[in-house]
């Protein structure tokens, strides 16, 4: 689940129709049970899926911290310069350089859930049920930096998201920040995904 998301994202090159998603690189999902998750013990145990709109927020490997931003109706001309000013895309989003060869390796699966059993979380994007759900379809995600290309979303690689995070936060644009309790952190390469 995303740490931080605020409002909605524009649509993206290919797009298609609204569906509601979960993204995994276990192949072997098909049963979604409610759960409440370790990094936040105080949520009640439900199943999450991200709409197709803010489904590109989840197109990395599982722990990659990542930045998402766009801009939106409410963003300042001085935001909008200093965030997509050499840019012509409404979407950026922004790893460190120490997972890109993750992400270029990463396999990923979208899983779509079916939309009846899910009503909208307070975070923009996000779904959420109370009941076991079992997923309609399953996709393979190719690979995940052709992806962004393709939807023509901004990908771009830095030694660290900390600086940028901490002016995107402060900022008028609309963002996501997820996995951000591992940035810098070592990849341990006997880590399960």
């Amino acid at each position: 689940m995303a740490e931080t998301l605020d409002d909605s994202a524009p649509p993206y090159e290919g797009e298609g129709n609204f569906a509601l998603w979960h993204f995994s690189e276990d192949p072997t999902l098909g049963r979604f049970a409610p759960h409440t998750p370790v990094t936040n013990p105080a949520v009640p145990p439900l199943v999450w899926a991200i709409d197709t709109r803010h489904s590109p927020t989840y197109w990395f490997p599982r722990d990659c911290p990542r930045a998402c931003i766009w801009t939106l109706a409410t963003t300042s001309e001085r935001d909008r310069a200093m965030f997509f000013s050499q840019s012509d895309t409404p979407r950026i989003h922004v790893i460190e350089s120490a997972w890109l060869e993750r992400m270029r390796d990463c396999r990923l699966y979208a899983y779509r859930m079916p939309s009846d059993t899910f009503r909208p979380d307070s975070v923009t994007g996000y779904w959420v049920s109370n009941d076991v759900v079992h997923s309609i379809e399953r996709v393979d995600v190719y690979d995940l930096v052709d992806r962004h290309v393709d939807a023509s979303i901004e990908l771009r690689v830095t030694p660290t998201i900390v600086p940028f995070w901490e002016q995107v936060v402060g900022s008028t644009l609309g963002y996501s920040g997820c996995r951000l309790r591992f940035v810098g952190a070592p990849l341990d390469p006997y880590d399960s995904y």
